[in-house]
């Protein structure tokens, strides 16, 4: 095996060039499972940006469900997220050129089940039941006045009035979920100035048999209190995220009552700028596949819902989202500092990972690869920052004995984001060089507890 040559930092040759820095990419988006179909969004460049639902089916077909010019992409928040659902074959979606809703049956052409207006839609439930699509809509029919956000029921064949209002008076709604027996609704709302991660409140409502709510009654939140990704388990129960303790950590809501199941100094939840996002899914009854982060690393894990048990599952993964379960499998976004976005499925019961799809075409040595290091240092007020840092890596060079290297110091956009230690070909870039890279967290990012965002 050859030595390293000994250089100068800065100054190494690398195979990772700006070229291939922009090689063939696409943004991996909301999973959705329908039966033993696997479905999910990207977003491609390639196609001046345009959002694709793609089909994955049990013998391993992939297809795009999405025909040009249609883009599967809401702008509800503007930020969007939730554009899609799926139940029995039939998507539903809302396009970004007009913001209505689309219905796709298999093998047939999108046809819009709203009408013409200034409306958008989001984040919505199949009631089989009563034959109805519920969602956020957001109202911009009222011109230069603040646009009105509600939850609505749209009609699975075609709405002339572009859905019925549920719920209303409050300045934002997010995640309406049905319960399995269709007679309860749950749904987040919150008010001006909080933002989701500030302060959000959990309602549910009777479903009566035309439909209409009936009783409602909050269950948690407040100003102070951030509630994230409500879900029905399969016997009815409702669980959800709260921060109430100053950490996004698991509850349910059962006889009236709400109790905490897994309490620990871990986020399993995500500040809320789009909607649609996934930490926690479950497998069975019993069963819930999650995931959590610890200092900006996630762990993937199933928790007993009778026990509380939490058991981690050992992955190469160090960031872990959209969490989706059936069947005795799990589906998740996931990378690692050497692997980019992908969706992966696993087999509970083996462990075995199957990639379905990368984010990236491209594939690096993995000797050409700094792992990063996770740093805390002190700041202001004698509080503690995170950061990770990448040390100069590079097969074929070393620095000189008596050199320490250059360093490259970048921050998130945030504020409420954070960094992750996915593989970044721009920072390997650098560190592939001979330049140390430090990635800082700052007070205000997400996956160290309510206090430092």
């Amino acid at each position: 095996m050859t030595q390293p040559q000994v250089a100068p930092y800065g100054s190494w040759k690398s195979p990772i060039t700006s070229d291939l820095i922009v090689a063939e990419t696409v943004r991996l988006g909301q999973i959705v499972l329908d039966g033993e179909a696997v479905y999910w969004v990207e977003m491609r460049p390639s196609e001046g940006g345009r959002s694709v639902i793609v089909r994955r089916t049990p013998d391993g077909q992939v297809t795009d469900v999405t025909p040009p010019p249609f883009n599967a992409h809401t702008r509800v928040h503007e930020y969007g997220g939730g554009a899609f659902t799926v139940a029995d074959g039939v998507v539903y979606f809302s396009n970004f050129a007009d913001q209505r809703l689309y219905r796709q049956d298999p093998d047939r052409p999108p046809r819009p089940i709203t009408p013409e207006g200034a409306w958008r839609y989001a984040d919505g439930v199949v009631d089989r039941r009563r034959g109805r699509l519920i969602c956020v809509r957001e109202d911009h029919t009222l011109g230069d006045r603040e646009a009105v956000n509600t939850i609505v029921s749209v009609k699975l064949d075609g709405d002339a009035e572009g859905g019925q209002v549920l719920v209303a008076g409050n300045d934002f709604y997010a995640s309406p979920r049905l319960s399995p027996d269709g007679t309860r609704l749950a749904w987040l709302t919150w008010n001006h100035p909080n933002m989701p991660w500030d302060g959000t409140e959990l309602w549910v409502g009777e479903l009566r048999a035309d439909g209409t709510l009936g009783e409602v009654r909050h269950v948690a939140g407040g100003e102070r209190e951030s509630i994230f990704q409500p879900e029905w388990s399969p016997d009815g129960t409702l669980y959800f995220v709260s921060d109430r303790t100053g950490w996004w950590n698991l509850y349910r809501w059962r006889d009236g009552q709400v109790e905490p199941l897994v309490e620990r100094e871990a986020e399993f939840g995500l500040p809320q700028w789009v909607f649609g996002m996934s930490t926690y899914a479950f497998a069975s009854e019993g069963r819930i596949v999650c995931a959590y982060a610890v200092r900006g690393t996630w762990t993937l894990a199933v928790v007993e819902t009778a026990t509380g048990r939490l058991e981690p599952i050992e992955t190469p993964y160090t960031t872990i989202t959209s969490v989706r379960a059936a069947a005795g499998r799990v589906l998740f976004r996931a990378g690692s500092p050497v692997e980019p976005i992908s969706i992966v499925q696993m087999d509970l019961a083996t462990g075995r990972r199957e990639v379905l799809r990368r984010s990236s075409s491209l594939t690096v040595d993995p000797g050409y690869l700094s792992i990063p290091q996770l740093l805390d240092f002190p700041t202001e007020e004698g509080q503690r920052a995170y950061a990770f840092f990448y040390p100069p890596q590079n097969r074929d060079f070393v620095g000189p004995p008596d050199e320490r290297p250059p360093l490259l110091v970048i921050s998130h956009g945030g504020p409420t984001s954070a960094t992750s230690t996915v593989f970044n070909p721009m920072i390997q870039y650098w560190t592939s060089r001979g330049i140390a890279v430090l990635d800082v967290n700052y007070r205000g990012s997400t996956g160290y507890g309510r206090a430092y965002r």
